[in-house]
């Protein structure tokens, strides 16, 4: 399976880093090396002082689709969950400055957090509610109905350059409020009131 990241799907979180609004989706990709097996801690790499939290709602795909076309992307997935696309923003900043893929910094093993999957027909995938807690402190609370591109857009647009199949999960983007994980912090994840994850770091 593959893990494809979309950057820059919520204006004020673009504000926040100070980035251009893109015409297109940002589309980046983790290998399932990233995925941080269930139950563990996540551990901060010895590369990275700055490694942030990024919550995002996440989309399992359940057939093999190519250049799916939006009114049908619904087909391709029936359950959405919630995730964590940890980013050591140091190591992003200098390959930002030298026009350098982002891997690195987004790539990397246990980066890539992804909680429970409930069936989508539990939620209102344009209106959808989920946060994140830091140490029980809300630091990240987002909506899905301020996606520049909701998820059937996504689908479609990734779709005409990957194949998408079963197993592959989209993480959808992250809204503002990203910031700095430290040792021992706590991090929970909620969609729509249900605990999608809960880890601690090390």
């Amino acid at each position: 399976m593959k893990i494809i990241c979309i950057g820059r799907n919520y204006a004020k979180h673009i504000e926040e880093l100070a980035n251009e609004k893109p015409e297109h989706p940002v589309v980046f990709l983790k290998p399932d090396s990233a995925i941080l097996p269930k139950k563990n801690p996540f551990f901060i790499p010895p590369f990275s002082n700055d490694v942030h939290y990024e919550v995002e709602v996440l989309v399992k795909i359940n057939k093999v689709g190519k250049h799916i076309d939006t009114k049908f992307a619904y087909k391709y997935y029936d359950e959405i969950g919630l995730g964590i696309d940890f980013t050591a923003r140091d190591v992003q900043a200098k390959c930002k400055e030298k026009g350098l893929p982002w891997e690195k910094a987004k790539a990397f093993d246990g980066s890539a957090i992804i909680g429970e999957f409930y069936p989508k027909e539990q939620f209102d995938l344009n209106n959808l509610s989920f946060q994140l807690y830091k140490n029980d402190e809300l630091v990240q609370d987002g909506n899905t109905e301020a996606m520049l591109w909701k998820v059937d857009e996504l689908i479609s647009y990734v779709s005409q350059y990957f194949t998408l199949k079963k197993g592959d999960i989209i993480f959808t983007g992250t809204p503002a409020g990203v910031g700095k994980v430290s040792e021992n912090d706590e991090l929970k994840g909620l969609i729509e009131g249900n605990e999608a994850f809960q880890i601690r770091v090390k």
